[in-house]
């Protein structure tokens, strides 16, 4: 199971599939990674490296008592883009994953990042 820890030892569970230009999928609340999977294998079929994370208190990722918070979370996400080193991201959110997106390039910058796409559960592919 691929995890990266952040500097308060949270482990943090991502899906990395296909190779190509990478996308990043944050999910809403209160789900986790496999609730992109279908746009996941698209994506992936389709030419695109795909990375979906489990949010710190989600899914399994590391259940947190503190950080659960849009600071913390934009951080968290920070830090998987750094530990995967990808460039020219495509980030994508919906619900709590579409502040936790906004919340990173306020934060981050837009150095790695190629677009954000804001979404929503009534958005299909």
């Amino acid at each position: 199971m691929p995890t990266f820890t952040t500097p308060d030892g949270t482990d943090i569970h991502f899906k990395d599939w296909g190779r190509g230009r990478p996308v990043v999928l944050s999910h809403g609340w209160p789900l986790n990674s496999d609730s992109w999977e279908a746009q996941q294998l698209f994506l992936a079929a389709n030419g695109y490296r795909v990375i979906a994370h489990d949010r710190r208190g989600h899914g399994r990722s590391t259940q947190t008592w503190d950080g659960n918070e849009m600071d913390t979370y934009a951080d968290d996400l920070a830090g998987l883009i750094d530990h995967l080193d990808l460039r020219d991201v495509t980030l994508v959110g919906f619900s709590t994953g579409g502040g936790e997106v906004a919340r990173y390039v306020g934060r981050h910058g837009t150095g790695r990042i190629a677009q954000v796409v804001p979404g929503s559960t009534s958005r299909r592919w």
